[in-house]
């Protein structure tokens, strides 16, 4: 399977589970200038940002070396740049998530990193 195949193959997993878990989803692939947003769901009150990451070789541990702190602004300057778009979310709480879609399970990790910002 190809790296974006893999890829949409992993997010469309993620939605799954975060629609099973009663989230709603408001967007997918959201990009800017800065970056790129897998998945913008609602959760509640609560608007958040899912980064995905599907491995079929690498363990759950590798996560920490591929969301660093470069990758974490990215997503951050993204989701303000989403904000900024779609001003009917302003308001709402805001939290940064990561789905792991590893070869024998899902795992969410929910507030997985913050921005001193929200």
């Amino acid at each position: 399977m190809s790296k974006s195949s893999l890829g949409r193959e992993g997010e469309n997993r993620a939605v799954a589970a975060l629609e099973a878990a009663g989230m709603g989803i408001i967007a997918r692939n959201v990009r800017s200038k800065t970056g790129e947003i897998d998945i913008v769901a609602r959760d509640g009150e609560t608007i958040v940002f899912v980064e995905v990451k599907a491995w079929s070789v690498y363990g759950f541990d590798a996560l920490e070396h591929s969301i660093n702190r470069k990758k974490q602004r990215r997503i951050i300057e993204t989701a303000k740049y989403f904000l900024a778009s779609h001003r009917e979310y302003s308001n709402m709480a805001v939290r940064f998530d990561i789905v792991f879609i590893g070869p024998e399970a899902i795992t969410h990790l929910a507030s997985a990193f913050m921005d001193g910002v929200w």
